[in-house]
């Protein structure tokens, strides 16, 4: 039977040698430098002119970058070769695998608007390198369940006044209020602040009872819910900078921990009643004057 140490010691050697290198901060420095090169890139080929030009130099560059971005993936992946299911289980190995390895996609390599779009995707990836840009990211991303229910509850109250105000104003101020849906876009826009003065002058020509109405709405809109977001996001905050210090802690690791199975598990509760018989034997007394016998491991489970 051909024995797998080999293969794994080779694999280990491989993941050691590409983790040396992805995670010295010369690696780092440099995929950042070719990251804002390739948005550079993009920003020059708006200017026709340039781009009608310089269109080989471009697309010249634009390869570089892409062998560049390849590369990174290669030893990125390589540094995984002793865990491969790890390196699937970080969403921003996810994310780079996906946007290097479009470009590769026949459909989407001939698509030149597609292709544009995940380039600019490409810019994305400076969160990696970033970590304050990548908290933003995740409490962004954890911030939308609550973000949903706040736009739930900002729309029925939205919807409410709005009636409301088609109801009072309708007949006076139709430019305004002469629908529900005209009603919504102006109540919106006044969840700034901006032009209330304006809408409370002309809802006192039409009677004094409007100044009730505006100052709710912005008490309600304007304060209340407007601070309800802003505990949404500082709570994802805390949360993206919990789970990106449980990530470092993870990384600053001596090394990955062995994978678990049923011959690890065996092995380890094999090795764990041998010490203790070992411990067990050394405890007795010496008989004959002969020092107590140590059991000898065995290597048959080897």
């Amino acid at each position: 039977m051909t024995d797998p140490r080999p293969a794994g010691r080779r694999r280990m050697k491989l993941a050691a040698r590409c983790r040396v290198a992805t995670e010295a901060p010369a690696f780092g420095l440099v995929v950042f430098c070719v990251i804002l090169l390739n948005a550079a890139l993009m920003g020059v080929e708006t200017y026709s002119g340039l781009a009608a030009e310089y269109q080989r130099l471009l697309r010249t560059a634009e390869q570089c970058c892409l062998a560049l971005f390849t590369l990174e993936m290669l030893l990125r992946i390589g540094a995984y070769a002793d865990r491969p299911k790890a390196f699937f289980r970080d969403p921003w190995n996810l994310f780079d695998l996906a946007v290097v390895a479009s470009a590769f996609v026949p459909f989407v390599r001939e698509n030149t608007t597609l292709l544009r779009l995940l380039r600019l995707a490409r810019v994305l990836r400076t969160a990696r390198f970033l970590p304050h840009l990548r908290i933003l990211l995740i409490a962004v991303g954890r911030s939308l369940p609550g973000t949903a229910s706040f736009l739930f509850v900002g729309g029925l109250v939205l919807y409410v006044y709005a009636m409301v105000g088609w109801v009072c104003f309708a007949e006076s101020d139709p430019g305004h209020y002469g629908s529900v849906g005209r009603a919504m876009l102006t109540l919106f826009l006044l969840t700034t602040l901006d032009g209330l003065t304006d809408a409370v002058r002309a809802g006192l020509q039409i009677s004094r009872l409007s100044i009730v109405y505006y100052a709710s709405y912005a008490l309600l809109a304007s304060f209340v819910l407007v601070n309800v977001l802003i505990g949404v996001v500082l709570n994802s905050l805390d949360e993206a900078r919990e789970i990106e210090d449980a990530a470092d802690r993870d990384r600053k690791q001596p090394g990955p921990p062995p994978a678990a199975g049923p011959d690890t598990d065996v092995r380890d509760r094999i090795a764990t009643a041998r010490r203790a018989l070992d411990e067990i034997e050394a405890s007795l007394p010496a008989q004959d004057g002969r020092p107590p016998r140590r059991l000898e491991p065995s290597h048959s489970g080897s």
